[in-house]
């Protein structure tokens, strides 16, 4: 298959360039993936990293990537690190569970993506041992430490609406005597997953009727400093920065342990590139090329460098993931091919037109939609070609509660008990259990115990696991999950369907 084989850079990434005739080989073809932090390479304008579903497709819009000396590549702190460490283009500019694990095996667990300051379950946990790294070698968790109570952008502290007791603490660091809850700075520690930074044009992209306010709280949408132009929220899980800027900000302090701030121009590089690099599986084993003349025109990563990203998406006027018709009776080399075609080609009819009652989902459910509400997944689903929820997308699907999410016994448990002057949450009311407050641990508001900003849907065969809290180990139990949740009752043929579909995306 490959014509040629070419090392790049010790510890960097190794290419080789297809001959093969469909229309995924314009791309050079990644087959050692791992992007070293100080490691100078040059990234190619458009790029395959396989994957067990077969090959990401990564484009740069603006070119080939000199990573030595770019500030997104380079670890700019003391700890070795750099952005790359946790958005690998290989992973979808995200890092999957494999990916953190082959870096275990190959370092012995010396990589700087297990710096103890959050690749550890706690950053007092000895380095090199496995079960001090539990949660990002298990899960795919990084921990998030949150001032508590909550400070605002100037360092004001919030009075929260509710208290926080720690009812179950495997990793130690809630009740730590040094990042706990009563430590002389006391902290909430929450694990989550690497967001992904592609495609973040139609994240950052701010839609509402009025282009000044939340369509869900009223409340103003903030401004971005520099533009003038009002953003929404849906960067980071809590939505606690609401610029691509502010949030590399955060990222080098917390993450990389930078001993000063960035300064403007590394920011203004990091963000140029994070806004400029676009990513979509642009093979798979079964379908073959989603590329090829043909195919359903939303695939692969080039639909998204030319798609427009203002646009919500709908069932109708204009589909998020617009038209898998070419695949309804497929055309395929074998028999096999064509049968997985069709069987996508169902799944997104699922997506679109299958019903289900949604029920109390805060932030949904809870603004006036009804409760229940009969849609499909496309109601929430709704950014044109990535399927993230409209700016501001804050939404509590129950992931994070320990009644309605999945089973996460090796993360901490808190009570939440909401104080009587204040709002409730809508529909788990004054006292319940939660595996990560949410939004609450920014805003400190009881209504937005759990809630946290939808992700986007591409690339999802190169990043598992799934949900804010990696309870999800693959497509298959997302929708398994859903299925649950909203009582859907698919057949294992529509589950099957329905996961094939999110495969190729």
């Amino acid at each position: 298959m490959y014509a040629a084989l070419t090392v790049i850079g010790a510890g960097g990434i190794c290419v080789g360039v297809s001959n093969a005739s469909s229309a995924r080989t314009e791309s050079t073809t990644i087959t050692s993936k791992w992007v070293t932090p100080g490691k100078g390479v040059v990234l190619p304008a458009k790029a395959s990293y396989p994957n067990s579903a077969g090959t990401l497709g990564v484009v740069h819009e603006r070119g080939p990537i000199q990573t030595k000396g770019h500030p997104f590549f380079e670890p700019l702190g003391s700890n070795g690190r750099a952005c790359v460490t946790c958005h690998q283009p290989s992973d979808a500019m995200s890092l999957s569970l494999d990916t953190i694990r082959e870096r275990w095996e190959a370092t012995k667990g010396a990589d700087p993506l297990f710096d103890p300051v959050d690749g550890a379950d706690c950053p007092d946990k000895p380095r090199g041992k496995r079960e001090s790294h539990s949660l990002l070698l298990n899960h795919g968790l990084i921990r998030i430490a949150m001032p508590w109570p909550p400070k605002d952008a100037n360092g004001n502290v919030i009075e929260p609406e509710f208290t926080l007791e720690v009812v179950r603490d495997p990793t130690g660091c809630n009740t730590s005597p040094t990042y706990g809850l009563n430590s002389d700075n006391p902290t909430v520690s929450v694990y989550r997953r690497p967001r992904m930074a592609a495609n973040l044009r139609y994240v950052t992209t701010s839609f509402s009727l009025s282009g000044r306010f939340n369509g869900k709280t009223g409340e103003p949408l903030a401004v971005h400093p520099k533009t003038g132009k009002r953003v929404g929220l849906p960067i980071l899980a809590d939505a606690r920065q609401p610029t691509l800027e502010a949030q590399a900000a955060e990222a080098a302090i917390n993450h990389m342990r930078v001993h000063a701030p960035l300064t403007d121009e590394q920011i203004e590089q990091i963000v140029a590139f994070e806004s400029q690099v676009y990513v979509a599986q642009d093979f798979h084993i079964m379908a073959g090329s989603l590329v090829e003349k043909g195919a359903p025109p939303a695939l692969g990563p080039m639909a998204l460098v030319t798609g427009e990203s203002i646009l919500p998406g709908n069932n109708w006027t204009n589909p998020v993931f617009m038209s898998f018709d070419s695949w309804r009776v497929a055309p395929g080399e074998t028999e096999e091919q064509r049968k997985f075609r069709e069987s996508v080609a169902r799944g997104y009819d699922l997506f679109f037109l299958r019903p289900m009652w949604i029920r109390d989902v805060a932030w949904f459910n809870s603004i006036g939609m009804g409760n229940p509400y009969k849609r499909t997944c496309a109601i929430c689903h709704s950014v044109h070609l990535t399927g993230n929820n409209i700016s501001p997308g804050l939404m509590d699907l129950g992931v994070n509660n320990v009644a309605l999410g999945i089973d996460m016994p090796d993360l901490p448990v808190f009570k939440v008990t909401c104080k009587q002057d204040a709002l409730p949450h809508p529909y788990l009311g004054r006292e319940f259990l939660t595996y990560d407050p949410g939004r609450a641990l920014v805003t400190g508001k009881c209504i937005d115990v759990g809630s946290l900003v939808m992700q986007q849907m591409r690339g999802m065969s190169a990043r598992a696991p799934f949900f804010s809290n990696g309870s999800a180990k693959t497509i298959r139990e997302v929708v398994e999950y859903y299925d649950t949740r909203f009582d859907m009752k698919l057949t294992e043929q529509e589950k099957q369907d329905l996961t094939n579909f999110m495969s190729v995306l």
